[in-house]
């Protein structure tokens, strides 16, 4: 299948057959570098990756594996860079063009990374925006059919504000694949209308099934993968903390949530999570409202049916793929 040239910015822009060859081109590189079997398949090319979120798996991850395929890497944090600020997103583009095969952007407006692709000439890689994270998705479709062998017909219920990139990107590749989305939290936090449609719509082709429940019992029973995020995103003010924990603790994956669901499910997080008090903000959370946990328990996070670390580390695997379709490498 040839990918060469093509940007990856969301999965509405790839058919399910292109999705399941980069997991996979992901999955055979997994088993490379596993078996220490080099595959510096892009030596000469080098590429840009913009951070105006920082993000340790993201970078990590994008680094890794652009130094695995033989890429020379430029990393632009939010201090350095000045796109959009002395230097309009088309301009940048154009040069940072001029100078590598490929550009990574991870930040905000979904539109900051369409028009970085419309200007650059060179692929462009979507690390993660307000509305979708499709490296993300890769990666958790990836582990989640080393877990259960299979896609198709997998039951995925996703807790907690469902309306920005992972719910949203969740319900895409759901839809698109053949897996049962549900999106389990209180009405206000559903994705968007239009969305949910155009789900719907793939949703007929593949097989799967959309669901928007507000009732914990009906949306987790039997569920394959539970499936949350944290309740604020980086950016977003303080006061909406107050709120959110208020609105969303009903959704929390607990112990509680995991045995309604049954022994065969997995918990799956994209982390950062806040299940413990091991970080600054944490501490800050308890000092303010008293609880010591958020979106998941501890117990949940550090459990047997916890997948998280396998998760992160496929996001190199499912990243490194992606690298090597879009500039022709498989």
């Amino acid at each position: 299948m040839d990918l060469k040239g093509r940007n990856f910015l969301k999965l509405l822009d790839y058919t399910p057959e292109e999705i399941l060859f980069l997991i996979d081109v992901a999955a055979d590189l997994k088993k490379k570098k596993r078996s220490g079997v080099p595959h510096k398949y892009l030596e000469g090319k080098n590429i840009v990756l913009i951070f105006e979120k920082t993000s340790t798996r993201t970078r990590c991850s994008f680094e890794v594996a652009a130094n695995d395929l033989g890429m020379g890497v430029t990393y632009l944090d939010p201090t350095v860079s000045q796109i959009g600020k002395k230097e309009s997103i088309e301009d940048t583009a154009r040069v940072l063009g001029r100078m590598y095969d490929a550009i990574e952007y991870r930040g905000y407006g979904q539109e900051i990374v369409d028009t970085l692709a419309k200007y650059s000439g060179v692929p462009v890689w979507n690390g993660l925006t307000n509305e979708f994270h499709p490296t993300q998705m890769l990666a958790d479709m990836l582990t989640i059919r080393e877990k259960f062998g299979r896609l198709k017909g997998i039951n995925l219920v996703y807790m907690g504000d469902a309306r920005y990139n992972m719910g949203n990107s969740l319900m895409v590749v759901s839809a698109k694949l053949g897996l049962n989305f549900t999106a389990c939290t209180a009405k206000k936090y559903f994705p968007e209308q239009w969305l949910v449609d155009e789900c719907m719509k793939l949703a007929k082709e593949s097989g799967a099934t959309i669901r928007l429940e507000e009732d914990v019992d009906k949306a987790v029973k039997g569920a394959d993968v539970i499936y949350t995020d944290v309740w604020v995103s980086m950016g977003e003010p303080d006061e909406v903390w107050e709120e959110r924990i208020r609105e969303l603790m009903p959704y929390q994956v607990n112990r509680a949530v995991m045995d309604k669901a049954g022994s065969q499910a997995v918990f799956m997080h994209c982390l950062p999570a806040y299940h413990n008090l091991g970080t600054k903000i944490a501490v800050q959370i308890h000092e303010k409202f008293g609880i010591d946990e958020m979106e998941v328990t501890d117990e949940v996070f550090e459990g047997s049916q916890s997948v998280v670390f396998d998760e992160a580390e496929n996001r190199m695997h499912t990243i490194k793929a992606v690298m090597a379709a879009t500039l022709g490498a498989v």
